[in-house]
């Protein structure tokens, strides 16, 4: 049986929001209706207001115009919520400003939707809230600038900042960003010194797209991810961190996160149990203060083995913390 033509028509209008395009025969197919049908409601989307794009010949379909006005969004329920819960957790990520834009695009996002699906999101987002960590921030124009060199596979020039404050120029042949926690990674081909290299965003400085095009090149590894896990440690100043836990290693796990646990680049896992209420905690970190930070955080007693700086740190964040539990100075 034929669905009703509104019903139809926003189940045509869900599958082309799709950034793809779709033959007349799948539609038709997805929809239950004839080809000719499809063509009727695909006219009907343009008097709406939709701008539907139609090509011809044996690999033709239809598609929406991307960079349009669009009407309202349609989206489904998982959909709705997997925006909301992805908007308000990146409200707390190392991306400078982001924060007020995530709620901009919210509210946006609620305007727009239908009024059972608003108080869906409405909910989650309430229920949602992001942990900000200390640390520096990445300009989202930088981070705009370097996707787009990688998008177009065109080099890009800029100054980078060393971890001991010296600046040089790069010319760089774009692989890929990698987001690793808080911080942001960029994958390249360095090709002043003919080898591939990893960068911290935060400490790239005026990024400018040259205009030639990069050539084809293959990474030392499966992917962009797996250089980053395998090079990170040499190319930043850290710290080997060798902490015991006094919890049990199941609940560590879900406190600490993806960021410290996992395994090591020789697979070894970084988080491993002694015995039921104690766990070890092995791997490297390029900033103390945070991952001070961060164990003090899991609300458990620790141990620290290496570095002996880390005990420094949190020498200075208990003082810290002591001072603003005291009672004020006379």
């Amino acid at each position: 049986m034929t669905a009703a033509t509104p019903a139809r028509l926003l189940g045509l209008l869900s599958l082309l929001q799709t950034p793809r395009e779709w033959p007349g025969s799948e539609l038709s197919t997805r929809l239950g209706v004839s080809p000719r049908t499809i063509r009727r409601d695909i006219e009907r989307l343009r008097e709406l207001g939709y701008p539907v794009e139609a090509t011809r010949g044996t690999d033709g379909g239809y598609r929406l115009v991307a960079g349009t006005a669009m009407p309202p969004l349609l989206l489904d329920d998982e959909e709705a919520v997997a925006i909301a819960v992805g908007l308000r957790t990146a409200a707390g990520s190392a991306v400078a400003g982001i924060e007020e834009a995530c709620v901009r695009a919210l509210a946006k996002l609620e305007q727009v939707l239908p009024s059972r699906l608003r108080g869906r999101v409405r909910a989650v987002s309430g229920a949602t809230v992001p942990l900000a960590m200390p640390g520096p921030t990445v300009d989202p124009e930088t981070l705009a600038v370097l996707a787009g060199a990688i998008a177009r596979r065109e080099k890009v020039r800029f100054r980078y900042r060393a971890a001991d404050g010296r600046e040089s120029a790069r010319l760089i042949e774009p692989n890929a960003l990698v987001p690793a926690g808080r911080r942001w990674y960029l994958v390249g081909y360095d090709a002043d010194r003919a080898d591939w290299r990893t960068f911290r965003v935060d400490r790239v400085r005026e990024p400018r797209p040259t205009g030639a095009r990069c050539p084809e090149r293959a990474l030392p590894d499966p992917d962009a991810a797996a250089y980053v896990a395998r090079t990170l440690h040499t190319s930043e100043p850290v710290h080997r961190a060798d902490v015991t836990l006094y919890a049990p290693v199941d609940q560590v796990t879900v406190r600490l996160g993806d960021t410290l646990t996992g395994t090591t680049e020789d697979g070894t896992p970084r988080l491993r149990p002694l015995d039921a209420d104690r766990c070890r905690l092995t791997g490297y970190v390029d900033t103390l203060d945070w991952l001070a930070f961060r164990l003090s955080m899991l609300g458990c007693e620790f141990e620290v083995h290496d570095p002996p700086e880390l005990r420094e740190h949190l020498r200075a964040l208990g003082g810290r913390v002591t001072r603003a539990a005291g009672d004020p100075p006379e």
